[in-house]
């Protein structure tokens, strides 16, 4: 076909199906299918698809994709289904929409036969069955020839040759040259789709090719951004590009023929994306906040703002510079601070910051991008707010020269008065607080002035006692300075010192006594009504004419007097050296002095009288009593001499034995150890057992000597090898307490309860093991025993016994078997009978016949046994006897079909049984 022509046709049909309420979606489509020559007769369509989006009846382009040359690409908007979409279209044979919305040409189709023919597409969800369908009508397009001669800029392939030594291979030949970069601008407002260069290969001129190009933007997230028509290799963006997002593309072009072999190497193409300034500054913090201390000189540094912008900062597009736009408050100028215009750092320009006339600053910032330009450039603006720190500019000030305060006297730790000071640097800050001193008026320390962390006053503090005798007034000199030192080129003013004038208050003072403790020496055994001093107290207050009275406070031994009015102490008893209430020689008593003021005051004063010793004490013995043995061996009683006086009224003493009664010296003597010991014992070899007192004479070594008669208690009784006393007077001599004898009986009775309980257990213990013993008693048991018959026969009444108690218990009918354990009536019950499990029978029954014969014998020999013929209980032994059964014994009950024949064998003795039982049924 040698012709091209033409259609044109613009029809659109609402979907129908979309749930949607508030989105209509409509394909206004422009479906153009044209021949050329060149082309082989292939034809090829265009196709533009616009989707609109209607809200509220304003509807608005959303994206146009335009598809050339034997592929349209058919895309619907999701109308809230999600499923799969399936396409179909009125011409089949002509026509095949694929899965993925591209419609191809199955031949070369003539214009005249597509003329005036509608073509229906429809979309049918696979999930829903939802279908959606609209109507293109075709018109003649544009020859291939045309679309070719357009201005574009071409970027070939690089040309291969043919290479003489190797048939049928294609050798590229190498360039020099490299494909230059493609720069697109961001942010176009272009119609679109925008051709950026066309692609060409040397091999289209004499086939046919296909171009297509790969990688992000194209076939690879983000898709869509780039297409090329795959016949005349234009390359174009499909929307506007974004630097801040991407900024450059790395993409691929391909060359293949129509069976889709590739006839070109593919090639690399760059495509950057050119910065515009469509991103204003941005501030890192809308607030800025910084501080600068109050005084600095110009020059000092503040802080440093910073604003970012997202456009290429190697452009003007991203260079910033910054500039203060406004001052708050413009004191004491308009311009305190300035900005470096590139980095945001903020400096001060001028002197004269004080924190009490403006303690913050507010600033307006600009950051402009391209370079400032107020043009062209874009801005931002943020808010700089800067403190003006406080430094010690203002010393604290005394709100009055002078301040006034009273005290009692003898008062501690009360505030006399309160100093006020006012500081215009700012509150509880080291600055602000302030110290106060006392530079003079107070040479002792009575004073101290601490400061209140919450309000700064001065508490003049009274910290020592204040006598009113000795000052009425004082009048001290404070000075207030602050935590830190003032700030360079600043001096303390006069009114940072005050006077304080205190006046002091006259009370009642307590009257005292003076030696307090007061102490006297006396010998003891001083009389009753004796004077021993005068103990007076003085009134401190000298202004006030005041009496003082005094009474006894404390006396333990009841035996002081003092007078109330002058004082004087007398004796009203002995005073005794030897009292307890003495202590180290010493004895203590206390005193009040109470004066007549208003209120009445009083003070306690201490005499303490040390009483020197005197020789009012004998000696007594020590121990009072002991024990001796009758015989002793030699043994002595070591006793001590006791006296209540000290040396030299004591010791060393002098031991004697009284010459009444005269027995004591005829058996005792006494033999002097030391100046404090001495040894009774016996003198004869023998004495009696029984209870003596032995009077013993002591004298001290006193300058009078004092004797005194002591008795020692001694105990004389039998003794044992080691010289212990074992008579029962021994126990009760000494004597023994409550509480011993409580715990004599508890253990006796505790003693008696464990022998009861074990009693109780080995009863208990007897039972259970005499249980599980045999029911004969061991004494009795017939086994390798001899058996004892103590008792007579009693004729024909021993006759009635059971015979089978001899036969073997495993031969015996279960219904004739009786208890084991079976007694004679005449024989006391001990315990029940054991059971034995059942013995076989034997092959050989010699053990058990020995054991009869044996027992036979010893009845024989015993006079005091039963006649013989008696029943003997014989217990079972268990299995495994190789003795034969004895049932045999019990024929006359048990039938006479067993055979005795072998009671032969046993004996004489069994002879006649043998006869009786044994041989013919005769």
């Amino acid at each position: 076909m040698d012709w091209f022509g033409i259609l044109s046709c613009d029809s659109a049909s609402a979907l129908q199906g979309c749930t949607s309420p508030f989105c209509t979606l409509s394909f206004p489509l422009s479906f153009s299918l044209f021949t050329a020559p060149v082309l082989n007769n292939t034809f090829g369509v265009q196709l533009e698809i616009n989707y609109v989006c209607v809200l509220g009846g304003i509807g608005e382009p959303l994206w146009t994709i335009p598809y050339s040359i034997l592929s349209v690409s058919l895309v619907f908007v999701n109308c809230g289904q999600g499923g799969l979409v399936r396409f179909e279209c009125s011409n089949p044979s002509d026509f095949r929409i694929g899965a993925d919305g591209v419609v191809y040409a199955l031949r070369p189709l003539a214009m005249s036969r597509l003329r005036g023919v509608p073509l229906i597409v429809v979309a049918r969800d696979e999930t829903s069955q939802l279908q959606w369908q609209t109507q293109v009508t075709l018109t003649p397009g544009l020859p291939s020839d045309l679309l070719l001669m357009s201005g574009l800029e071409e970027i070939w392939f690089p040309s291969r040759q043919s290479d003489s030594s190797s048939v049928g291979q294609l050798k590229r030949m190498k360039r020099d040259w490299v494909i230059p970069p493609i720069n697109v601008p961001e942010n176009s407002r272009g119609e679109f789709p925008q051709e950026l260069v066309r692609i060409r290969s040397d091999h289209d001129k004499n086939r046919s090719l296909r171009y297509s190009v790969t990688g992000p933007g194209a076939d690879q997230p983000p898709t869509g951004i780039f297409i090329i028509h795959p016949i005349s290799g234009e390359l174009s963006v499909m929307k506007p590009l974004d630097r801040e997002d991407i900024s450059n593309f790395h993409l691929r072009a391909h060359a293949v023929d129509l069976n889709g072999n590739q006839v070109e190497s593919p090639i690399d193409i760059v495509i950057n994306v050119i910065d515009m300034n469509d991103n204003r500054p941005e501030f890192i913090h809308q607030i800025w906040n910084g501080s600068v201390a109050e005084g600095s000189k110009p020059g000092t540094f503040v802080m440093t703002v910073t604003s970012v912008d997202k456009d290429d900062p190697k452009t003007a597009n991203g260079m910033l510079r910054y500039k203060i736009l406004s001052q708050n408050p413009e004191s004491p100028t308009s311009n305190m601070f300035t900005i470096n215009n590139k980095t945001g750092g903020i400096i001060t320009v001028a002197a004269g910051l004080d924190r009490e006339k403006v303690p913050q600053y507010t600033l307006i910032i600009q950051a402009t991008d391209m370079e400032g330009n107020p043009m062209y450039g874009l801005s931002n603006t943020a808010t700089a707010v800067i403190k003006v720190t406080d430094i010690n500019d203002n010393p604290p000030e005394f709100t009055a020269e002078t301040f006034f305060g009273e005290v009692p006297e003898n008062r501690v730790n009360v505030i006399v008065a309160n100093l006020t000071v006012t500081d215009k640097d700012q509150p509880n800050t080291p600055a602000w607080n302030a110290v106060y001193k006392i530079t003079g008026g107070d040479p002792t320390g009575r004073f101290s002035v601490p400061t209140d962390p919450t309000t700064n006053e001065g508490l003049v503090t009274v910290v020592k006692p204040i006598d009113y005798e000795i000052s009425r007034t004082y009048v001290l000199t404070v000075v207030a300075v602050n935590d830190v030192s003032l700030a360079r080129g600043i001096h303390s003013p006069r009114q940072s010192t005050a006077t304080v004038s205190i006046r002091v208050i006259d009370v009642n003072e307590s009257p005292y006594f003076d030696p307090n403790p007061k102490l006297i020496k006396l010998e003891e055994g001083m009389l009753a009504e004796s004077s021993l001093t005068t103990f007076t107290a003085q009134d401190p207050d000298r202004f006030m004419q005041q009496s003082i009275r005094y009474t006894r406070l404390s006396d333990p031994a009841n035996w002081l007097r003092i007078d109330p009015n002058t004082g004087r102490i007398t004796t009203i008893a002995v005073l005794d050296r030897e009292s307890p209430y003495v202590k180290d020689n010493m004895y203590s008593a206390t005193f009040l002095a109470t004066d007549n003021g208003i209120p009445p005051a009083s003070g306690t004063g201490t005499l303490q009288i040390i009483l020197l010793d005197i020789n009012d004490n004998a000696p007594h013995v020590s121990p009072q009593e002991a024990e001796m043995c009758e015989k002793p061996e030699p043994n002595g009683i070591n006793i001590t001499a006791l006296d209540g006086d000290l040396n030299p009224n004591a010791g060393p003493f002098a031991f004697e034995l009284a010459n009444r009664p005269p027995e004591v010296r005829r058996n005792w003597t006494i033999t002097r150890l030391s100046g404090d010991y001495a040894q009774v014992s016996l003198k004869i070899g023998f004495l009696e057992s029984g209870i003596y007192e032995i009077p013993i004479i002591i004298t001290d070594s006193g300058n009078l000597p004092m004797s005194n008669t002591s008795y020692l208690r001694v105990k004389v009784c039998q003794c044992d090898h080691n010289g212990d006393c074992t008579d029962q007077q021994h126990i009760i001599a000494p004597g023994l307490g409550t509480g011993a004898i409580i715990a004599i009986l508890l253990c006796i009775i505790i003693l008696l309860i464990l022998v009861l309980m074990f009693v109780v257990w080995m009863k208990r213990r007897d039972k259970e093991r005499q249980a599980k013993q045999l029911l004969i008693d061991p004494e009795d048991d017939v086994r390798d025993n001899i058996l004892k018959y103590d008792e007579e026969g009693g004729g024909e009444e021993d006759q009635d016994y059971d015979l089978s108690q001899l036969q073997q218990p495993d031969t015996i009918e279960p219904d004739t078997i009786k208890p084991v354990g079976i007694r004679r009536m005449d024989e006391r019950p001990l315990h029940p009978e054991p059971q034995y499990p059942i013995r076989s029978a034997a092959p050989h029954p010699g053990d058990i016949g020995d054991f009869i014969n044996e027992g036979l014998k010893a009845a024989d020999n015993d006079p005091t046994a039963p006649p013989y013929d008696s029943l003997l209980v014989f217990d079972y032994e268990g299995s495994g006897s190789t003795a034969g059964s004895l049932s045999s014994l019990n024929s006359s009950s048990s039938g006479g079909d067993q055979d005795y024949d072998y009671l032969n064998d046993w004996g004489p003795r069994f002879r006649k049984l043998a006869d009786m039982y044994g041989g013919s049924d005769d």
